[in-house]
């Protein structure tokens, strides 16, 4: 593709934000002026050309990233085995429920495959077993989290894709050290969740709204990063518009007392995401989960060839999102799930 500087997609000043924000938005009262220092240009133009970026819909959104663990709640990866003419209505039924996250069709018999949380108080096998009932699904497999060794999506906008490198601390693995938020940071989280405003003091409206100031608001933002409730606030991109059009799940068959080990090379691409080791099952044998973001899936591919050469891991698999049927944030201490409990769970 051809540079055009009305294409925000190829824009370089425009590559130089979206790598900023995705690692860590200012936490200052006029965060665009202090992009806009370190870019050489204005406050209105960075605050313009996130605007269209939005607008673009390669922005997906810009807020907290709030660590679900620390929290309090309770979360697993999920995956189904659906009836494939019971799988779009199995889908609606799974994105119903506001603790789930991400939802998509995959490339396996196990054809859905789901994220959902629930916080304090909740039960998330129950949640589960009832969504196995309502969707009729065949057989489903609980892969909760054994060993986090990488979290955090972020997409190089750029030439380079991929390689070896661990990413910053940022990216890193969020260890729980402090308690569950109080009462008051629970309100608070419920307030900060939401996207902020594309103005130069984006952080007024969540100050107006917990009836404080911008100070306090930064302050409290800083302290939920310091407890570990937040791992960064930052910019999530939509994939598919920045130019990754293609994500694989790679899971791989290790032996348990390699697992430590594969996970943290694994850990070491670019190119991953998100690695975890989770449970196996006589019909399910991969611990290790390593998400590869890529602009193709031959570029995913390769990727897991790569890191099967450094792990030396030869038994694996790529499974391929074929539909996404979701992909949103979870709402915190909102209500939301217990109204679902109510409804659902018996």
């Amino acid at each position: 593709m051809k540079e055009n500087q009305q294409d925000p997609k190829v824009d370089p000043i425009n590559r130089k934000i979206l790598n900023r924000i995705q690692a860590d938005f200012p936490l200052v009262q006029r965060p665009f002026a202090e992009m806009a220092q370190s870019l050489g240009t204005t406050e209105e133009e960075v605050l313009e050309r996130v605007r269209q970026l939005f607008q673009a819909k390669i922005i997906r959104q810009i807020g907290p990233i709030f660590d679900t663990r620390n929290l309090g709640y309770a979360s697993s990866l999920v995956a189904f085995r659906i009836p494939q003419d019971k799988l779009i209505a199995g889908a609606k039924m799974i994105n119903s429920h506001p603790g789930v996250s991400h939802n998509y069709e995959r490339n396996n018999d196990f054809n859905l495959w789901f994220t959902i949380a629930v916080p304090p108080g909740e039960n998330l096998e129950k949640h589960i077993e009832a969504l196995t009932q309502l969707t009729h699904a065949e057989s489903g497999r609980i892969l909760q989290t054994i060993q986090l060794f990488k979290i955090g999506v972020r997409l190089d906008i750029g030439d380079a894709v991929g390689g070896r490198g661990r990413e910053e601390d940022d990216f890193g693995v969020y260890e729980k050290i402090a308690g569950a938020p109080s009462a008051e940071e629970q309100r608070m989280i419920a307030v900060l969740q939401e996207n902020i405003e594309l103005t130069e003091e984006p952080f007024a409206k969540y100050a107006k709204q917990l009836d404080t100031t911008q100070e306090k608001v930064l302050e409290a933002l800083h302290r939920f990063k310091e407890k570990g409730y937040m791992r960064r606030f930052a910019a999530i991109l939509r994939h598919r518009k920045a130019g990754f059009m293609a994500n694989g799940m790679a899971v791989w068959k290790v032996p348990p007392e390699r697992a430590t080990e594969c996970g943290q090379i694994m850990a070491n691409f670019r190119v991953v995401s998100h690695c975890y080791q989770r449970p196996t099952y006589p019909d399910w044998p991969y611990a290790l989960f390593s998400m590869i973001h890529a602009k193709t899936e031959e570029a995913c591919c390769e990727a897991a060839r790569e890191i099967s050469e450094a792990t030396k891991l030869t038994d694996y698999a790529v499974l391929f999102s074929l539909r996404e049927f979701k992909k949103s944030r979870v709402r915190y201490f909102d209500g939301s799930i217990q109204q679902w409990t109510a409804q659902y769970v018996h």
